[in-house]
């Protein structure tokens, strides 16, 4: 099964080799037909400390780092 990629804007690099990051899709919902946005925040994994609060980000499933973080950092989004 191929790894999920999603893009987004990395909101907190508070931690270390930690960032935390939201990403926002939109799907339409199946009863009412209304397009609705969905926010989530995911915790990746950033080993150099690479990336600031503002970047555009894309990240990767992997193997779990810790309790929360399952996802690592690929590169910047163009």
């Amino acid at each position: 099964m191929p790894k999920k990629i999603l893009h987004g804007i990395v909101v907190s690099d508070k931690e270390n080799k930690t960032i935390k990051v939201l990403v926002e899709r939109k799907f339409q919902h199946p009863l009412f037909k209304k397009v609705v946005k969905s926010r989530k925040r995911y915790s990746a994994h950033d080993e150099n400390n690479k990336f600031k609060s503002g970047d555009k980000v894309s990240i990767i499933e992997c193997k779990p780092y810790s309790k929360s973080k399952k996802f690592e950092v690929v590169g910047d989004k163009k």
